[in-house]
């Protein structure tokens, strides 16, 4: 899968769970910036693993604080 349309998926995501309009978001766009709570970056995370059938080490997962980290640790997984 290209990083693309991982990074397209990613925004798709953080636009059904949070509500943010996908303009407003990009590969830099941290969590912080759109106001994410842990709860709401657990929901994404589990979102994100149910869309790309991955799971994301628990390790992975206490680094991913913006879209970015995110399309990393998919792509990790993807690999694995």
């Amino acid at each position: 899968m290209e990083r693309t349309d991982i990074l397209s998926k990613v925004i798709d995501i953080v636009n059904d769970v949070l509500g943010v309009d996908p303009q407003d978001i990009s590969e830099e766009t941290t969590f912080d910036d759109i106001d994410a709570d842990s709860l709401d970056r657990l929901q994404l995370v589990t979102a994100m693993e149910d869309e790309f059938d991955v799971e994301i080490p628990d390790e992975r997962l206490e680094a991913i604080g913006s879209v970015y980290d995110a399309v990393e640790a998919i792509e990790a997984a993807l690999e694995a």
